[in-house]
């Protein structure tokens, strides 16, 4: 499993099997990758819809690789 963090935009989590979210009210499973949003303006909350772009969101880049 690959987390990728991109500079000013979303959460990237790339794996090979399903991932399942609580998003409280529902869980969903979906297979990667995902594109999760950190900038908390999103309609389609967990996941990124761009509105970073518009809200002009920055934060910094990481990458994190696990077995």
């Amino acid at each position: 499993m690959k987390i990728k963090i991109i500079e000013n935009g979303p959460i990237i989590v790339d794996t090979e099997g399903e991932i399942s979210i609580d998003s409280g009210d529902k869980t969903e499973s979906q297979a990667g990758p995902l594109y999760l949003c950190r900038c908390g303006k999103s309609a389609n909350k967990p996941f990124c819809d761009s509105s970073h772009r518009k809200a002009k969101f920055e934060g910094g880049a990481a990458e994190l690789v696990l077995p």
